[in-house]
């Protein structure tokens, strides 16, 4: 139900579908009597519009969100594992294309695959099944072995977890995959900015892994830089928000240790 309903409300409350929608209200209104409310909301838009265009709100989220944990953290002499996350391919277009797809993200496996070399002995967990509730079938898992033999890892070096729809489950699934003894060291790869969340989910699942974020969008420093992009400012304003909003909502279910996990948390 968690999963559903998280869904349904993202695709309601993103930055993008409530500026079609207040587009759509306002044609709408035109029709009608209210002639003049729909003027005032198209001037509402427009000012909206320009904020997010110019103003670089999503991007310092972006920032905020990234910069939570070190790049290429000290690692220990011993790694037992290395859990990567999912989000990098796209499974229906993989199944009609018969190849995998690849979208953003996909430093994450290829970090991996470094890591993989340089630890040779630990061992590799990867998540993904579907995050789509009208095509649960369609699972990112079953099309991530032939990247890995691309990369030189043999399928019997990776484990491949299908079941996970979100991030809570990434964790709770990896845990009983990995079954982590006392001491042992397993690295967590995945997008910076999608780094937080993640950590607070596996603490709360009992495992304290070390966060090794790829996938930078932004640098070190942030800049104050305005900025005339409404594409870029509605892509960074959604990630940005879409996290937020996720670390929000998972600590008060219970499903991440701290409101936003950082490396003393």
């Amino acid at each position: 139900m968690f999963f559903t309903l998280s869904k349904v409300f993202w695709f309601l409350a993103s930055p993008d579908t409530l500026l079609l929608l207040a587009l759509l209200l306002a044609a709408l209104l035109s029709f009608t009597k209210k002639a003049s409310w729909s003027r005032f909301l198209i001037r509402l838009i427009a000012v909206g519009a320009l904020l997010v265009a110019t103003v670089p709100v999503g991007s310092y989220g972006i920032f905020l969100l990234e910069n939570r944990f070190p790049a290429n953290p000290p690692l220990p002499d011993k790694v037992d594992g290395i859990l990567v996350l999912g989000g990098i391919i796209s499974a229906p277009l993989s199944a009609e294309r018969q190849s995998p797809q690849l979208g953003g993200a996909v430093e994450r496996i290829t970090e991996a695959a470094k890591l993989a070399q340089r630890y040779p002995y630990a061992k590799v967990i990867f998540s993904g099944g579907s995050g789509d509730p009208f095509n649960p079938e369609m699972r990112e898992a079953h099309y991530a072995p032939p990247l890995f033999r691309q990369l030189g890892l043999p399928d019997g070096r990776v484990t491949y977890d299908d079941r996970a729809r979100n991030t809570a489950e990434n964790a709770t699934v990896m845990h009983d995959l990995a079954k982590p003894g006392t001491g042992e060291n397993w690295v967590l790869v995945t997008s910076a900015f999608h780094m937080p969340r993640a950590v607070g989910t596996f603490r709360q699942a009992g495992w304290r892994v070390i966060p090794f974020p790829v996938d930078f969008s932004t640098g070190p420093r942030h800049e104050w830089r305005p900025a005339f992009s409404l594409r870029g400012g509605l892509t960074h304003l959604n990630a940005a928000l879409h996290e937020f909003i996720g670390l929000w909502v998972y600590h008060l279910t219970g499903r991440s240790d701290s409101w936003f996990p950082g490396p003393a948390s």
